[in-house]
């Protein structure tokens, strides 16, 4: 009886036959988001084939239309709490970051610098490409929305209320609608300085930043979780893009919206993978670090929609300190915009001069490279490239005209743009950290899952929460030199770090 006992204890139980399980790479945010737009791209053409149009859509149209736009509305409805509470939280972090007014001044300087060479090659292409002369459209164009101008951009860094929000009223038969908006730039310029007078202000400000970082820490968890279902809402806004613009309303301007994206690829392939090999950093896992964000970004058009996931990769997979990052990248996500601020503008001023005929001397090019490095701050909070558009075109003296012709492929480049925009805001702190030896290189050059969700369990001060089954595994469980291999191993090393 005891022996048969034992060899009921010790012999183990068969195992039972595996359920079916998705291999691990289907499983990755990248490989779903790459599903979600081809998904969307049949499902666009689908609607599009089938007698859909932005006027009057049909079911599949509307249904994609309201995915999209519902996606968009909810990454947008937390932009206002997450940018006052992080840039709030960023102030006081510099504290624990030693030369701080050096890291901020270095980063702005790296900011006007990318921009710099971006909007070079904008020029170059643009003087290159020709992308205005024989387009074969009508100038009958005409653009009668927001503008632009140096003078707008001054007065509107001061705030008309304390949340930086405005109100519009329109009538339409009889029916009023009103709509509420923000000014992300005055919101930055608000939380700037209540986030200096609580340094000021000192011991007595404590439980005021306590309670700011830990709203900071609910706003962002929210949307983490919006971020999670990116893939849907990416079906919904490729599919409507595709529904409404398609081939044949690019095919009119083709040359333009080719410009554009090889004046893009170039900053974001070439551009940044010199200066990033040029710190001596590898450039694989740069592009395997920001991947995430990148592909959210395209999707989104929002560089605020994307803030979260790209301070998440700009600290856990680029290494950058979170101290600095949480400075740097909400920074960056109102300001550094390599893509809508430099490349676009640049492409642009000179199709709308070469459309109308226009002849551009050496001074103007100068104007339009000043601009684009100095105007990057007026698109915060408005319609991005389009008001920067307008506004070096009012610089430059030339027709507002031209923005109505490029209005209906806008969305297209808008992808492409936003792309590039939070590569290079990732880009720059990666580099500052590295110029001020406070990068985290064991981090930046640790195995990538291709998935930022891996280490979802990260504590307030920024480690991440260990297995207590990995923590206390015998250390002959594994090879040392395997352990980064799986995120167990990571994550242990990380909470060593």
């Amino acid at each position: 009886m005891s022996t048969q006992t034992s060899t009921q204890r010790n012999t183990p139980a068969p195992a039972g036959k595996p359920g079916f399980q998705l291999p691990k790479w289907a499983g990755s945010f990248g490989f779903q988001i790459i599903a979600a737009l081809i998904v969307g791209l049949g499902l666009g053409l689908l609607a599009k084939y089938t007698g859909s149009t932005k006027a009057s859509p049909n079911a599949l149209g509307a249904t994609l239309q309201t995915i999209g736009s519902s996606y968009v509305s909810l990454l947008q409805t937390a932009v206002v709490p997450l940018i006052f509470t992080a840039v709030i939280s960023s102030i006081s972090n510099l504290r624990a970051v030693s030369n701080a007014a050096r890291l901020a001044w270095n980063t702005l300087l790296w900011f006007a610098i990318t921009s710099l060479i971006a909007v070079l090659i904008g020029i170059g292409l643009g003087v290159l490409l020709q992308p205005g002369a024989n387009t074969g459209i009508s100038q009958d164009a005409k653009y009668a929305g927001k503008s632009g101008d140096w003078w707008a951009f001054l007065t509107g860094l001061f705030p008309k209320n304390f949340l930086g929000l405005g109100a519009t009223t329109t009538v339409t038969e009889g029916v009023a609608t009103t709509a509420v908006s923000f000014n992300v730039l005055q919101i930055l310029v608000i939380a700037i300085a209540v986030g200096i007078a609580a340094l000021k202000v000192g011991k007595a400000a404590e439980p005021f930043l306590n309670l700011n970082a830990s709203a900071l820490a609910v706003i962002q968890k929210v949307l983490w979780w919006i971020i999670r279902i990116a893939p849907l809402g990416t079906v919904g806004l490729i599919g409507n893009a595709v529904a409404i613009y398609g081939w044949d309303t690019i095919g009119s301007l083709g040359k333009f919206t080719f410009a554009i994206y090889v004046g893009l690829a170039l900053v974001l392939f070439v551009v940044y993978p010199v200066l990033v090999r040029a710190h001596g950093l590898s450039v694989r896992q740069y592009f395997s670090g920001v991947w995430p964000a990148v592909q959210l970004a395209f999707v989104s058009r929002s560089s605020v929609g994307t803030l979260p996931l790209t301070q998440r990769v700009t600290e856990r997979s680029l290494g950058v300190p979170r101290a600095y990052a949480s400075f740097a990248v909400p920074l960056g996500a109102t300001t550094k915009m390599d893509g809508c601020a430099a490349i676009y503008p640049a492409i642009s001023a000179i199709f709308v001069a070469q459309f109308f005929g226009i002849q551009l001397d050496f001074t103007q090019y100068l104007l339009i490279a000043l601009v684009s490095v100095l105007g990057s701050a007026a698109t915060a909070g408005t319609t991005g490239a389009v008001v920067m558009l307008t506004l070096t075109l009012s610089t430059l003296g030339l027709p507002l005209a031209g923005v109505g012709l490029l209005l209906a492929i806008d969305p297209i480049l808008d992808m492409g743009r936003t792309a590039v925009n939070v590569a290079g805001q990732a880009l720059v702190p990666t580099i500052v950290a590295k110029r001020h030896g406070i990068l985290d290189e064991s981090l930046y050059n640790a195995p990538r899952t291709g998935d930022p969700f891996s280490d979802d369990t990260a504590d307030d001060d920024g480690t991440t929460a260990v297995d207590p089954s990995a923590a206390s595994a015998p250390a002959t469980a594994a090879p040392a030199a395997s352990a980064g291999a799986t995120p167990e191993g990571r994550e242990l090393a990380a909470a060593k770090a």
